[in-house]
């Protein structure tokens, strides 16, 4: 074999498939079925075939596998949110890097859309109709959004980050945590340690995340005051704006719960420059637990954690579930929900 490395390399030619097999001592096609994954082929020849691969640094030919495989192996990764929101919110980063590394254990390619405005629908569109990826990861979509209908129209596997709305589509696989069960639990440490006026800190209307942690918060607390809830938007600057409307109208306030740590580090900012301690005047609990904001605040957050990350590899894991599925009639995939956890810092 390492004869034939050596003639490979002298002559500087590109290794061929035909080479590989010839080095392994197989057919052409038995090579094909080991490079391409497929099955079918004893474990002595698959070892054989791989040496052959490794020697000769042969490269498959990606049109060519693809003609082969059906697969394109890439994967699109759809974020409803315009490009400030993706680079700024460091959700987004944690749940991409889970999506890419889990990709790259998969050998596919990650290919990353965003929705600026309404035109970019048509340009995902045609992306996605074109047969450039085998499927879909789509996340951050809110209620009738437009996306929704270009992933169906598109006709590829899909799988959503998020618990979809019935104008998404409630049939649609998707992966989420349980939002609901853990602003319950939030709310409930904010009770337990004797807040008496607890508000919440509320997401975008039309996302499922931010209604099941409204509701949670409405759980805990039986039937609070419309008043205590405030409206943002996930923004540090809308936590900051609703912490500052809520005093202005509640100003007996001494328990927050916000739909997410970039709204709590805005109303702890609020709470601070109105000369309010925390805890001591007003406790306050985040969502997410995203290390680079709760770790950092002043004083350091008390917030719900979800597995941002994993949750990205749980989603790989389900499309790719649904690619090698596909066509064979099998019924939807369950969605999965994962758990929260309390993680207790300074804050409450």
């Amino acid at each position: 074999m390492k004869g034939a490395h050596v003639a490979e390399q002298t002559t500087g030619a590109r290794p061929t498939l035909e080479a590989v097999a010839a080095l392994a001592g197989v057919s052409r096609a038995t090579a094909s079925r080991v490079v391409n994954g497929g099955a079918g082929v004893r474990a002595p020849l698959v070892d054989r075939v791989r040496q052959a691969v490794e020697e000769l640094g042969y490269v498959p030919n990606l049109a060519a596998r693809t003609l082969v495989t059906r697969r394109n192996d890439a994967v699109a990764v759809v974020i409803a949110e315009p490009e400030f929101r993706i680079f700024s919110d460091p959700f987004f980063q944690e749940q991409v890097r889970g999506i890419s590394r889990e990709l790259t254990a998969h050998d596919s390619q990650l290919v990353l859309l965003w929705v600026e405005d309404q035109g970019d629908h048509d340009r995902i569109a045609r992306y996605l109709g074109g047969g450039h990826v085998d499927g879909a990861l789509a996340f951050s979509l809110h209620d009738e959004d437009e996306l929704a209908a270009v992933l169906r129209r598109a006709k590829i596997p899909t799988v959503l980050g998020g618990r979809p709305t019935d104008g998404i589509g409630p049939d649609m696989p998707y992966v989420d945590c349980d939002n609901r069960g853990g602003a319950r639990e939030a709310v409930r440490l904010l009770v337990d340690r004797g807040c008496r006026t607890v508000a919440h800190l509320a997401g975008p209307r039309d996302q499922t995340s931010a209604a099941d942690r409204a509701d949670g918060w409405r759980d805990a607390l039986g039937a609070p005051d419309p008043d205590l809830l405030c409206q943002g938007d996930f923004t540090a600057e809308s936590g900051a704006r609703a912490m500052a409307e809520l005093l202005e109208r509640r100003p007996d306030v001494d328990g927050v719960f916000a739909a997410n740590d970039l709204m709590a580090s805005g109303a702890l900012r609020v709470l601070r420059e109105r000369g309010l301690r925390v805890p001591e005047d007003v406790a306050v609990v985040g969502f997410d637990d995203v290390a680079s904001i709760a770790e950092h605040t002043d004083p350091p957050l008390t917030t719900v954690r979800q597995d941002i990350e994993g949750m990205g590899r749980l989603m790989v894991r389900l499309l790719m579930r649904l690619l090698n599925e596909h066509g064979s009639g099998a019924p939807a995939p369950d969605p999965l929900i994962t758990p929260t956890t309390l993680v207790r810092r300074a804050s409450a």
